[in-house]
């Protein structure tokens, strides 16, 4: 309910005047730990389909828990866990999602769920850096890299009294690798669906209670 009114009043705020419209506190972000807004997440993937254009669908079943800190942001660890029975596309044709957790793809019903957790963070820039970590997929963990970026937060507001950040993520994998290879072309064609997928997140988490955060 809290995250349909931040949304809500988020369209609204262009009816209020400046001086009118709740200020987000100024207090430091804290340190601490989050849970992932499900309401303002979203993880997408791409693929090449015969080479025609990028299949886009996503992930709707997921939760995550970071270890924050906006001081020291390679200190922060994150560990997420995706159900892969819960993949989506827009338009899809019946049965086809059904197909992708099936067997000769996710088989989902034998690995019910894909994990990452963080091995380390590089920081990159000012708001930028490098997740290193490890992704389980289909039964097989290996190596996976994001670059992402903090968009930042408050410690509170008066409609959210809870801390708040946001992030974007972006990598790739090769399915092959996690043991998922049905339909990959064959060497010199784009005919069927690309090895190669990418990754695009973008999330907000909530943290602590604002008053927790106050000195």
């Amino acid at each position: 309910m809290r995250s349909v009114l931040i949304t809500a009043l988020a369209l609204a705020g262009t009816a209020f005047a400046a001086d009118d419209t709740p200020q987000a506190s100024t207090a430091p972000v804290p340190k601490g730990s989050y849970t992932v807004d499900k309401a303002h997440t979203s993880l997408v993937f791409r693929v090449s389909h015969v080479g025609f254009s990028m299949y886009t669908g996503r992930f709707t079943g997921l939760d995550v828990k970071l270890d924050f800190d906006p001081s020291n942001i390679s200190a922060s660890r994150v560990t997420a866990n995706i159900d892969p029975r819960t993949i989506e596309a827009d338009n899809a044709p019946s049965g086809f999602m059904q197909t992708l957790a099936g067997k000769d793809w996710l088989d989902a019903d034998r690995f019910p769920q894909m994990t990452f957790r963080t091995k380390s963070v590089e920081t990159t820039g000012a708001r930028t850096f490098r997740i290193r970590g490890e992704l389980t997929l289909h039964g097989v963990t290996k190596p996976l890299t994001l670059d992402a970026t903090y968009n930042g937060g408050y410690a509170g507001h008066p409609y959210d009294p809870n801390a708040r950040i946001g992030f974007s993520a972006h990598g790739k994998l090769k399915r092959s690798e996690f043991g998922v290879s049905y339909g990959i072309p064959a060497p010199g064609t784009t005919m069927g669906v690309g090895d190669e997928v990418e990754i695009v997140i973008e999330t907000e988490l909530s943290g602590p209670p604002f008053a927790a955060a106050k000195p």
